[in-house]
């Protein structure tokens, strides 16, 4: 019974994701996702509350997920930071490639500029997953494997806005690739080991010192 408790609110989570996706958090209501999920309101609200508690329960669904991870990779005394570094970007892009609908629908919501009680309680949540990346940078610059000088702020910007403007402006990021970001073989086959190279390549040429930055 517990089981089919979980299952039914992961459908429900699935569903919504998509229509949040496709309809944005204003325009969409917890009647048009209870339909589309095929459950009736009274069990929705009975799992989430409101419409604000099903968009959260989302985020939290899959940054959770994802933040035990990356604590793990944070974690283990095995790796240096630069190993740590490259397993995040392997970790993150894999993730973030995949779950197009979740990152049109987090790039929708916080792009917003009047900032509301929600974006705050996303960006906390978010922020989980920014904070184990800094760690790794602040580690790799305490222990001399990385540039002293590196800019953890933008560094931040780069690995996040990297990803935003090929998920959520597909169809420049495809005329700029010279194909359809949007077709799945194509995320797989192509964009996920073309970003995964670029973005180590970049990085490792910036914090290390091998390229020592003169």
């Amino acid at each position: 019974m517990e089981k089919e408790k979980v299952d039914k609110k992961d459908h429900i989570l699935d569903v919504a994701e998509r229509v949040f996706a496709e309809q944005g958090y204003d325009g969409a209501s917890t009647r048009m996702i209870s339909g589309e999920a095929g459950v009736n309101m009274a069990m929705l609200n009975y799992y989430f509350g409101s419409k604000e508690g099903v968009f959260l329960a989302i985020f939290e669904r899959r940054i959770s997920a994802f933040q035990s991870t990356l604590v793990d990779i944070n974690s283990d005394s095995t790796l240096g930071p630069w190993e740590k570094l490259a397993q995040f970007i392997d970790n993150y892009l894999n993730k973030v490639i995949n779950n197009n609908c979740f990152h049109i629908m987090l790039n929708r919501e916080v792009s917003k500029s009047k900032k509301t009680e929600l974006t705050d309680k996303i960006t906390s949540i978010i922020m989980r997953n920014v904070t184990v990346f800094q760690a790794i940078i602040e580690e790799g610059i305490k222990s001399g494997a990385f540039n002293k000088d590196a800019d953890k702020e933008l560094l931040v910007a780069t690995m996040f806005g990297t990803k935003n403007y090929i998920v959520n402006t597909p169809h420049i990021s495809s005329a700029v690739l010279g194909y359809d970001v949007m077709d799945l073989k194509t995320q797989e086959d192509i964009i996920k080991p073309r970003l995964k190279n670029y973005m180590k390549k970049l990085f490792k040429a910036y914090l290390t010192h091998e390229n020592d930055n003169k």
